[in-house]
């Protein structure tokens, strides 16, 4: 019988590494409802009540799961003493920090220190 002799295969080129996708704007949202809602020591239950959902509404809003009406939005941003307009800027915010690529903070430092000196 014949011996099974293995055939050494050369190791396969990693795929090209894309950059990361650009975060969504539920999960950003969520994120920051949920940020909000521990800050103001509230349960997922007191929360919800005021805003007028459901608890697990108000959890796959947090998670990143459902993507709410405006209306939506701006009930539960009521229900955490807060303005559509500043929840949604602070999303915003965090929307450019996450997209803006590490090496475009360093030259645009790198320009601010220039035009300073």
């Amino acid at each position: 019988m014949a011996d099974i002799v293995p055939i050494s295969r050369a190791p396969r080129p990693a795929p090209p590494r894309q950059s990361d996708p650009e975060p969504l704007w539920r999960h950003l949202l969520g994120e920051q409802l949920r940020r909000r809602r521990h800050d103001r020591e509230e349960t997922l239950t007191e929360t919800a009540e005021k805003a007028g959902v459901s608890p697990q509404y108000l959890s796959e809003v947090e998670r990143g799961r459902k993507e709410p009406s405006s209306e939506m939005i701006a009930a539960i941003a009521g229900a955490l003493d807060t303005s559509l307009i500043e929840l949604t800027s602070a999303v915003a915010d965090e929307l450019r920090a996450a997209s803006t690529p590490a090496s475009a903070v360093v030259s645009a430092a790198r320009g601010a220190f220039t035009l300073a000196a």
